[in-house]
Protein backbone atom coordinates (compact mmCIF):
# COMPACT_ATOMS: atom_id res chain seq x y z
CA UNK A 1 0.00 0.00 0.00
CA UNK A 2 2.87 2.45 0.89
CA UNK A 3 4.08 2.02 -2.82
CA UNK A 4 0.49 2.75 -4.59
CA UNK A 5 0.44 6.23 -3.58
CA UNK A 6 4.37 6.92 -3.98
CA UNK A 7 5.18 9.92 -5.48
CA UNK A 8 8.36 11.23 -5.47
CA UNK A 9 10.46 7.52 -5.88
CA UNK A 10 8.62 7.46 -9.54
CA UNK A 11 9.31 11.40 -10.01
CA UNK A 12 13.30 11.09 -9.50
CA UNK A 13 13.42 7.75 -11.89
CA UNK A 14 11.02 8.32 -14.82
CA UNK A 15 11.49 10.94 -16.99
CA UNK A 16 9.47 10.01 -20.01
CA UNK A 17 5.71 10.76 -19.82
CA UNK A 18 4.95 7.70 -21.28
CA UNK A 19 5.99 5.99 -17.98
CA UNK A 20 4.13 7.92 -15.47
CA UNK A 21 2.63 6.21 -12.59
CA UNK A 22 -1.32 6.80 -12.12
CA UNK A 23 -0.35 9.63 -9.34
CA UNK A 24 2.13 11.37 -11.58
CA UNK A 25 -0.16 11.33 -14.63
CA UNK A 26 -2.83 12.97 -12.83
CA UNK A 27 -0.94 15.48 -11.72
CA UNK A 28 1.33 16.22 -15.39
CA UNK A 29 -2.48 16.26 -16.12
CA UNK A 30 -3.52 19.20 -13.53
CA UNK A 31 -0.23 21.01 -14.07
CA UNK A 32 -0.86 21.08 -18.07
CA UNK A 33 -4.11 22.94 -17.64
CA UNK A 34 -2.73 25.87 -15.81
CA UNK A 35 -3.98 25.11 -11.97
CA UNK A 36 -6.42 23.14 -10.66
CA UNK A 37 -9.87 23.37 -12.81
CA UNK A 38 -11.41 20.68 -10.09
CA UNK A 39 -14.19 19.00 -12.87
CA UNK A 40 -11.39 17.72 -15.37
CA UNK A 41 -9.31 16.54 -12.62
CA UNK A 42 -12.08 14.98 -11.39
CA UNK A 43 -13.51 13.58 -14.36
CA UNK A 44 -9.52 12.29 -15.38
CA UNK A 45 -10.07 10.63 -11.66
CA UNK A 46 -12.72 8.84 -12.32
CA UNK A 47 -11.22 7.51 -15.84
CA UNK A 48 -8.32 5.72 -14.01
CA UNK A 49 -10.30 4.23 -11.22
CA UNK A 50 -13.14 3.21 -13.61
CA UNK A 51 -10.60 0.08 -14.78
CA UNK A 52 -9.43 -0.95 -11.48
CA UNK A 53 -13.19 -0.98 -10.33
CA UNK A 54 -14.38 -2.86 -13.43
CA UNK A 55 -12.08 -5.93 -12.33
CA UNK A 56 -13.29 -5.67 -8.41
CA UNK A 57 -16.56 -6.28 -9.79
CA UNK A 58 -16.34 -8.85 -12.29
CA UNK A 59 -14.12 -11.04 -9.60
CA UNK A 60 -15.73 -10.11 -6.70
CA UNK A 61 -17.14 -13.66 -6.36
CA UNK A 62 -13.71 -15.12 -6.92
CA UNK A 63 -12.56 -12.75 -3.83
CA UNK A 64 -15.03 -13.39 -1.40
CA UNK A 65 -14.80 -17.46 -2.01
CA UNK A 66 -11.40 -17.18 -1.69
CA UNK A 67 -12.05 -14.86 2.02
CA UNK A 68 -14.53 -17.26 2.97
CA UNK A 69 -12.13 -20.54 2.17
CA UNK A 70 -9.33 -19.20 4.27
CA UNK A 71 -11.32 -17.37 7.05
CA UNK A 72 -13.02 -20.54 8.24
CA UNK A 73 -12.48 -23.39 9.79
Amino acid sequence: MATWNDFLGPLIYLTEQKDFTLALGLQSFQSQNGGTSWHFLMAASTMVVLPVLTLFFLTQRTFIEGIATTGGK
